[in-house]
C-alpha cells in the first residue's frame, strides 16, 4: 500500500516541464509499451534519477502527458462556454475543434495508446476520459444549458445532446481512422462533417423544432 501511495505522488520541480516535453516526443514516436525510460531521459536532457524523482512510474508519466494535451483541448472548449453567441455561431467552431483534435497526430496517438493499454491499466483509460472526452462533455453541456436558458435551444437531456453532438462530429471520419482506411482528410472534408453535424443537431434541438418528435 505504501508503494501504491508513492506511485500516486508527483513531484514538481524546475525540470518538470522539460521531462514532460521529452516524454511527449518519445510516447508519440514509440507508443507506451516500447517507450523506454532511458530514451525519455535522453530526449528530455535529464538523468534517469531526475526523471524518477518526478515520476516513479512510467504509467504516471504517460498519464500526465495525456492529461496535459487534453487540457489544451478542453481549455479551448471552455472558452466557448462563456460565449453568448447563438448556437449557429458557436457550434460550428466547436465542431471543427473536435474534428481537428481527434485528427491531430497527438489525438490519434493518445487514443490508440489508451485503447491498447486499457485492459491492463484501466485507470489509464478512466483518467484519460475524465480529463479529455469527459471534460469536453461538461464544457459542451454548460454551453447548451446557457443556450436553453436563452431560449435558443429546446433540450430535455443536456448530457445526451452533448454526447450526440460529439458523435455527429465523428461521422465518416472516425471509423476510417479506427480501421486504418484513411489517415488524411482535407479541409473540405472536415468542413463537410462539421457542417452536417451542426445542421443535424439544430434540426433536432433548434427552438423552431420544439415539440417535434
Amino acid at each position: 500500500m505504501a508503494a501504491d501511495a508513492a506511485v500516486m505522488t508527483i513531484k514538481r520541480g524546475r525540470k518538470f516541464d522539460q521531462v514532460l516535453d521529452g516524454a511527449r516526443s518519445v510516447f508519440l514516436r514509440d507508443g507506451f509499451e516500447r517507450a523506454s525510460v532511458d530514451d525519455i531521459a535522453a530526449q528530455a536532457g535529464v538523468s534517469k534519477a531526475t526523471l524518477y524523482s518526478y515520476f516513479p512510474d512510467k504509467r504516471m508519466l504517460f498519464l500526465e502527458v495525456a492529461k496535459g494535451e487534453c487540457r489544451r483541448q478542453t481549455d479551448e472548449a471552455e472558452a466557448l462556454v462563456s460565449l453568448t453567441a447563438p448556437p449557429e455561431v458557436v457550434l460550428p467552431v466547436a465542431a471543427r475543434r473536435i474534428i481537428d483534435h481527434f485528427l491531430s497526430d497527438f489525438g490519434r496517438s493518445i487514443f490508440r495508446i489508451c485503447m491498447s493499454e486499457v485492459e491492463r491499466f484501466p485507470e489509464l483509460g478512466q483518467e484519460f476520459y475524465a480529463t479529455g472526452p469527459g471534460l469536453l462533455r461538461e464544457r459542451i453541456s454548460a454551453y447548451l444549458n446557457g443556450a436553453v436558458a436563452r431560449g435558443e435551444l429546446a433540450i430535455d437531456d443536456i448530457y445526451l445532446a452533448a454526447d450526440q453532438f460529439a458523435e455527429l462530429c465523428k461521422a465518416d471520419i472516425f471509423p476510417c481512422l479506427c480501421f486504418g482506411i484513411r489517415r488524411e482528410f482535407s479541409e473540405t472534408e472536415r468542413e463537410r462533417v462539421a457542417k452536417g453535424a451542426v445542421e443535424m443537431f439544430l434540426a433536432r434541438y433548434g427552438v423552431k423544432n420544439a415539440g417535434t418528435p
